[in-house]
């Protein structure tokens, strides 16, 4: 299993990533996208098609949860919140027509409609610093996973405390017309605008998989380390006998690992394999970013490898570098 801890100080990472681990940082969400969900039967038949429970949930609590299909393979994932009239599922935005058409599939005679939420547009709040700032500006702070609502200069946003393995991180969603005002008075109060580069560093500190570049259609989801996606006493839902059955074996052969790579940048998806025996592949790398310190740079990676590689502590290489096996979140 990973053993090596990352070889960063916080105190010596510069740029737009410092100030996401250390202070208050802002950036727009364009790749979010947002399927309502009502109808009288809308909780019980939402909790019969997803690995989390959403009966337990209470309006303004929010799960993060997997849909798999009959033989327990991820077919998306959102994080459903739930509301007074309704359930809102969060998921990248290219994979919303896919999922309605999944879940259309089984609505057979429940009282549930699915549509494409109204457009809205999100915005991140990140860092140590974010809980203050959102309080010097008198905006609530939700606890973690609830959504609330509140008002930007009188007109009506909403705010969610959303999963934060390192740091804190909330989400504003407003209409779009609202983002750049509110963008605006968080950077006057004393944010920093981020990149995407910033928030992809960050990403792989934590260790969340993306899905559809760490986590596919052919993934089961206790290989993806996501247990916070599972609930083992919610009742039955699609793929629950494959989930069931990885649980009492105890085991899976593939987990998705944090890497330290020592080599060149790998071209994705990067084949994993013993230099021993190269024609045996012992996984991927799905996603990899170089992060520049004074000391010279790193390179993080997430990927899914095969357990025994992992419990033998075999060497693992790609194609001209060494996949390090490292303990994530960060510092661990």
């Amino acid at each position: 299993m990973p053993t090596e801890s990352l070889p960063l100080n916080p105190a010596m990472i510069p740029g737009d990533l410092a100030t996401l681990l250390s202070g208050a940082a802002f950036a727009t969400l364009p790749d979010l996208g947002f399927i309502r969900i009502t109808g009288e039967d809308r909780v019980r038949w939402l909790n019969g098609m997803t690995t989390n429970s959403i009966q337990a949930l209470q309006p303004g609590e929010g799960c993060y949860t997997f849909f798999l299909n009959a033989q327990g393979r991820i077919q998306a994932d959102a994080t459903a919140w739930l509301l007074e009239d309704s359930i809102l599922l969060e998921t990248s935005c290219n994979r919303v027509e896919a999922l309605i058409a999944h879940l259309d599939r089984f609505i057979i005679m429940d009282d549930v409609e699915l549509s494409v939420a109204p457009e809205r547009s999100a915005l991140a709040l990140i860092g140590p610093q974010a809980p203050a700032m959102l309080a010097s500006l008198n905006l609530a702070i939700p606890g973690e996973l609830n959504l609330t609502h509140d008002a930007f200069h009188g007109a009506p946003i909403d705010i969610l405390c959303a999963h934060s393995p390192l740091v804190p991180r909330f989400e504003l969603w407003a209409p779009p017309p609202m983002i750049d005002a509110i963008a605006q008075t968080l950077e006057d109060a004393g944010a920093s605008p981020t990149l995407a580069a910033a928030l992809e560093h960050l990403r792989l500190l934590e260790g969340t998989p993306l899905y559809g570049t760490d986590v596919r259609e052919r993934d089961l989801p206790q290989e993806t380390g996501q247990t916070r996606a599972l609930h083992f006493a919610k009742g039955c839902y699609l793929g629950q006998e494959i989930v069931e059955r990885i649980r009492s074996r105890g085991n899976v052969h593939r987990a998705l690992t944090g890497f330290t790579l020592s080599g060149s940048m790998p071209m994705l998806p990067a084949p994993l394999f013993n230099p021993e025996a190269p024609e045996k592949i012992l996984g991927e790398l799905s996603s990899a970013a170089r992060i520049e310190l004074p000391t010279g740079p790193i390179t993080l990676a997430l990927g899914i490898v095969r357990r025994e590689a992992l419990e033998r502590n075999s060497e693992i290489h790609y194609e001209n570098g060494t996949a390090t096996p490292t303990k994530l979140p960060y510092p661990s």
